[in-house]
């Protein structure tokens, strides 16, 4: 059977795409409420936890989001060696809150300097590193990725329940009826608006039903504006405003592992908005995503921020919208930067009631689960260790969720790697499919008992393309007049996968 070849043609990537400058702009505004909360939650707790003043505090806040706009922009639109041209927004990364906070108290007095000298130090030390750790992109198949998509999303729903229930566990009103009652409001206004509204208005769907929701909470005096005016109306971050960064060894080493981390949770983002707005991630763009990370994080002690890492809750966005325009993301980088310099937008934002946000988290958070799952479900599980290695791994990331102070007593680098419920599935994954599906030896037909019931089992796809009288001879598939007909041995990502048969033509007698 012969085939004639046809010439290959340059496919647009998806997230090439420029929507024009009103839509880039309001998907953009999308993004900043989506992950507005967090990027100014790390800034916040730090420097409370240091005893900065109020007003200290606030040049903190404002040099996060000039940092992580212009992050999100070399992230987003790249340059030679650095960024890896998604629809990724950059902020200030949580993994390092708990160790932060440990330099800037410990009693060596290291305080604001100590924390951004480690900072510089360890991200300059991952920038070295990237060319190497970039080359785990082949150990990440759908089998890895999916597991870790899926436990991006599992991770972030007590983010979403917390912000639902008014945020500050400390409030008189935290977990109230009203708070929960308007975060449910924010949540059927999403669901409405996706049905019943148009492409453009479902694709704004999550950034209307913030407005709607915050214009009730005023009506209900549950939003307060009236910080709005208080506060400068400009100002730039000023370089070393918190003194110049000290370097001490203990610092540095801790926040090594916190870099490691980051570049884990960094490497699981990139691939799975990859997979989300299906376009080729290799090693070469995943090393410039985590180059760009690496950089940020050097650069944003200077001007008072900290660790720079791409944020899930905006993967999650990406996958409820549609919309994989990386210059979207990139207006979302510039609304960014003038908050840093406006911050009297920045307070208008703040004014958004955090019970708003937790409705529309929700949607987003589990919108990323939802996409995991959908990866796992391409997931080949005849008669192999995959469903244990799937089990395993999500199980292995739910510890830090269940219970927070699992590894409370287990030494402090490990309990810096593990606390993530991310970077614990990521590595378990890794670590198993490595074991069970690239070291093959001593693997027998019949590993576990998860999978002997299930041996034999056929799903619709792998028999909806047979046609009436195709059969097979000598482990190959010939059609009812004798031709062969292709089997594919991999999947679109070049891992191994169940072969899937490819019709010379379509009847109504197809299986």
């Amino acid at each position: 059977m012969t085939t004639s070849a046809t010439p290959a043609t340059a496919t647009p990537r998806p997230e090439d795409e420029n929507l024009g400058l009103f839509a880039n702009l309001a998907y953009g505004l999308q993004h900043v409420l989506t992950m507005y909360g967090g990027i100014v939650a790390v800034p916040l707790i730090i420097g409370q936890a240091v005893g900065l003043a109020p007003s200290d505090i606030g040049l903190l806040i404002a040099a996060s989001l000039f940092v992580g706009g212009l992050a999100t922009l070399l992230q987003t639109l790249g340059m030679p060696f650095f960024g890896c041209q998604l629809p990724l927004v950059q902020g200030v990364s949580f993994a390092g809150v708990a160790t932060m906070i440990a330099i800037g108290t410990s009693s060596a007095g290291g305080g604001l300097p100590a924390i951004f000298g480690a900072v510089i130090v360890a991200a300059l030390i991952g920038l070295l590193i990237t060319p190497i750790f970039s080359k785990v992109i082949k150990y990440f198949p759908p089998l890895v990725s999916g597991i870790v998509i899926t436990t991006i999303g599992l991770t972030l729903m007590p983010v979403a329940a917390r912000w639902a229930m008014g945020g500050n566990s400390h409030a008189a009103d935290f977990g109230s009826m009203a708070n929960i009652g308007l975060a449910a409001t924010t949540l059927a206004i999403v669901l409405l608006l996706s049905k019943l509204g148009n492409a453009a208005i479902s694709r704004l769907s999550i950034l209307l039903s913030m407005v709607i929701g915050t214009l009730i909470a005023v009506a209900l005096g549950m939003a307060d504006f009236s910080s709005v005016s208080a506060g400068p109306l400009v100002a730039m971050p000023a370089p070393f405003h918190f003194g110049f960064p000290t370097f001490q060894v203990a610092a540095i080493i801790s926040m090594l592992v916190v870099i490691l981390v980051t570049m884990v949770e960094t490497s699981a983002d990139i691939l799975a908005v990859g997979d989300i707005i299906d376009t080729k991630v290799d090693a070469r763009r995943l090393g410039n995503g985590l180059r760009a990370d690496m950089v940020s994080s050097m650069l944003a002690p200077l001007f008072g921020s900290f660790t720079q890492s791409a944020f899930a809750q905006n993967v999650g966005l990406v996958a409820v919208t549609g919309v994989k325009s990386r210059f979207v993301v990139a207006s979302a980088g510039l609304i960014l930067v003038t908050l840093g310099l406006l911050p009297v937008m920045g307070r208008v934002i703040a004014a958004v009631p955090t019970a708003v946000l937790g409705g529309a988290g929700l949607i987003l958070f589990g919108t990323v689960a939802a996409s995991g799952i959908r990866t796992l479900s391409k997931v080949d599980y005849r008669n192999n260790m995959n469903l244990i290695i799937v089990a395993t791994s999500i199980g292995f990331g739910m510890i830090p969720i269940a219970a927070p102070t699992f590894y409370e007593h287990f030494p402090s680098w490990f309990a810096t790697i593990f606390h993530s419920g991310i970077s614990s599935a990521a590595i378990m994954a890794i670590l198993l499919n490595l074991l069970f599906n690239h070291i093959t030896s001593g693997n027998s037909d019949q590993q576990s008992v998860f999978v002997a019931g299930t041996e034999r089992s056929l799903r619709y796809q792998d028999i909806a393309a047979l046609n009436e009288g195709d059969h097979f001879v000598g482990g190959k598939l010939y059609d009812a007049a004798g031709q062969e007909v292709r089997l594919l041995a991999e999947d679109e990502h070049g891992c191994p996968a169940s072969k899937t048969v490819t019709p010379a033509r379509q009847t109504a007698d197809t299986v």
